[in-house]
């Protein structure tokens, strides 16, 4: 008898060492502490630099029609779709309350749309802004360089986020230098070539049908 429970010994440590294992390993789990979310962390915002140019910008002369040529953007939307981007046609009006009227026509499933936005102006020459439905969603403009008559580089940037744009007075009137000198600054702002979005400089929508005009605040 004794040789038995010799040899049952053994066995019932093992299975109390085994069964201990275990119920410590269910203990442990219900007893693990519950993940924590991060605290919110607003991004960084670097303000966008001002050159000499754009602290002299007459924003009066920046009035009129605008045709966009180029975007440099990170934007996940131009990611995803930038190469069925559509011909877009922005118009500037200025306002008696220091605001700006800005209409962007583009073309939607086969259709032409008007955006209309407004644009605030600064103390600063050269910077507008855009509200948002929070102020963390205002967007800064900056209008970085233009001659008025034919192009204009302008600035958006939104939480922390830089994108840039080339306007011009026409579609057709812009020399090659100028194409590259944006393209250079582009990737002063991290916007390599794979970055940079050109738009069709054909078929810009005309009138558009009440319908089609919203108002918005656009995610790029």
């Amino acid at each position: 008898m004794a040789g038995v429970w010799r040899c049952m010994l053994p066995v019932v440590v093992l299975m109390c060492v085994c069964l201990w294992g275990s119920t410590e390993a269910v203990g442990g789990a219900v007893s693990r502490p519950r993940p924590t979310r991060r605290p919110y962390k607003k991004p960084t915002v670097n303000p966008i630099d001002l050159s000499p140019a754009a602290q002299n910008i007459n924003i009066q002369q920046m009035a009129g029609t605008w045709y966009l040529l180029n975007t440099a953007s990170k934007c996940s939307y131009l990611m995803n779709h930038g190469t069925k981007v559509e011909p877009t046609v922005m118009t500037l009006s200025l306002s008696t309350d220091q605001t700006l009227s800005v209409s962007t026509k583009t073309r939607h499933s086969h259709q032409c749309w008007e955006i209309l936005q407004v644009y605030n102006e600064t103390p600063t020459p050269g910077k507008l802004k855009l509200k948002g439905n929070r102020p963390e969603l205002d967007t800064e403009i900056v209008i970085g360089e233009t001659d008025y008559n034919s192009y204009a580089i302008m600035y958006y940037q939104k939480r922390g986020k830089i994108t840039m744009k080339l306007y011009g007075r026409s579609v057709d009137n812009l020399s090659e230098p100028m194409l590259t000198k944006f393209e250079q600054l582009a990737e002063k702002q991290g916007l390599g070539l794979a970055y940079l979005f050109p738009f069709p400089t054909y078929s810009h929508c005309g009138t558009v049908d009440q319908d089609h005009v919203i108002n918005c605040v656009p995610t790029c």
